[in-house]
């Protein structure tokens, strides 16, 4: 079936084929068949668009950016905090110097971690997270409580992978600092009810960090209706390069802070006395930064704008619902993740069959899956299960992809029969 034919039993309205014929890569071959790419929470693909930025950039007006009167950093510089307004427009941040550019969601959490955590958290103090959680919002909390003698405190959900909210609640008490909170499963596709987390949060004068790795390229993220103190986000799942993140804090915060990291641009003056800091966002973004990645994520984010985020959550949501009943249908396939509210993601288990099997039996078949524990061993271990296949979904994607998994699928259970 051609990506048209699949179009046309797919979601009225969506034109994937168009959406397709933009990202080249999806036209190669992987094992000598037509790649089927279904690792999109791992990152995802580039349209041709960012591409053609990233050479337009280098060969049109590379420079280093806030520090020449020169014209190719005028032009650099301009289209460095052009990209800022864009990120803080596609979050409806309220100023584009509540948004620090960072490396990737990680350093955006570690940033907060180091500068806000550490000023606010001392001894006998805890921090709350939920049991489904990434290692990036797990990890740096745990090295900050082992530094100030706090406590790290886990949100349980259950055996669907939902938060349980009531719990969340009760864990919430007058030693809590924080709440850390991912909005959306990367092993799981959960979406939690971030804008009421961050209400009863609010409401016991706590504030709340939300990480959107993988929700904010799957629907419209507005940091001032949730209402959170942090967002981050990484760009290489939005479409865009890697080695490229968000930060999204609320301003009075960012005032507030520390510095992160010492060096260039960060600073308003030096002496070897003492220096004073840069303004705000400058002041987080120490040394020459990567200019390309901030660019071209701008770039990014305007296609994504372009092709219409409610359009692409409406797609996705039909693969969802299309591929969750093809793969029901698997004799020994048991979904992982199957909370009422979630996204764009199938993690599942074969009977038998290690995950690490699947995935190398249907790389043969051209379809690329992600399996192991997907930076999630916690996750794993509450639902008992030593690692998932993980097939997750993007505005690229079609039903034809999913029928190609389930075809692929059958040849493990060939193998492995």
């Amino acid at each position: 079936m051609t990506p048209t034919a699949a179009a046309a039993r797919g979601l009225p309205g969506y034109d994937v084929a168009q959406v397709r014929a933009d990202f080249p890569i999806l036209r190669r071959q992987a094992r000598g068949r037509p790649l089927v790419y279904l690792d999109n929470a791992a990152t995802t693909q580039k349209p041709q668009v960012v591409l053609d930025a990233i050479t337009r950039y280098y060969s049109e007006y590379n420079a280093n950016v806030h520090r020449g009167v020169h014209h190719l950093s005028e032009i650099a510089s301009e289209a460095y905090e052009g990209s800022r307004r864009i990120v803080a427009s596609y979050f409806n941040a309220p100023d584009a110097a509540t948004i620090i550019f960072t490396r990737n969601a990680t350093e955006s959490i570690n940033l907060v971690a180091h500068t806000f955590g550490r000023t606010r958290v001392g001894a006998g103090d805890e921090v709350l997270i939920s049991a489904m959680e990434h290692h990036s919002n797990i990890v740096p909390w745990q090295l900050l409580c082992a530094e100030k003698g706090a406590t790290l405190r886990v949100a349980p959900m259950d055996d669907a992978g939902e938060l349980l909210l009531d719990e969340l609640a009760a864990a919430i008490s007058g030693r809590t600092k924080l709440v850390a909170v991912t909005h959306m499963s990367n092993a799981l596709g959960t979406v939690n009810p971030v804008e009421e987390i961050v209400r009863i949060a609010h409401a016991r004068g706590v504030p709340v960090l939300i990480d959107g790795s993988q929700a904010a390229y799957h629907m419209a993220v507005d940091v001032q209706a949730l209402d959170c103190d942090f967002y981050v986000a990484t760009g290489h799942k939005l479409y865009g390069p890697t080695g490229i993140g968000v930060l999204y804090g609320k301003a009075a915060h960012l005032e507030a802070m520390p510095p992160f990291m010492g060096g260039g641009d960060m600073i308003s003056s030096v002496t070897f006395e003492r220096s004073t800091w840069n303004a705000v966002p400058h002041k987080f973004e120490a040394g020459t930064p990567h200019i390309e990645g901030a660019i071209v994520l701008g770039v990014a984010l305007e296609y994504i704008r372009g092709i219409g985020l409610d359009a692409i959550a409406a797609h996705e949501q039909d693969l969802l619902a299309y591929g969750t009943a093809a793969l029901q249908g698997i004799d020994g396939l048991r979904l992982v993740g199957t909370a009422p509210r979630k996204a764009s993601i199938l993690s599942f288990v074969l009977d038998g069959i290690h995950p690490h099997d699947i995935g190398t039996i249907v790389d043969q078949e051209g379809v690329a899956v992600r399996t192991g524990h997907h930076c999630a061993q916690p996750v794993m271990e509450r639902l008992g299960v030593p690692a998932t296949a993980r097939a997750s979904l993007a505005m690229y994607n079609t039903r034809e992809d999913l029928d190609a998994l389930v075809r692929a699928l059958a040849r493990v259970k060939q193998v492995f029969g």
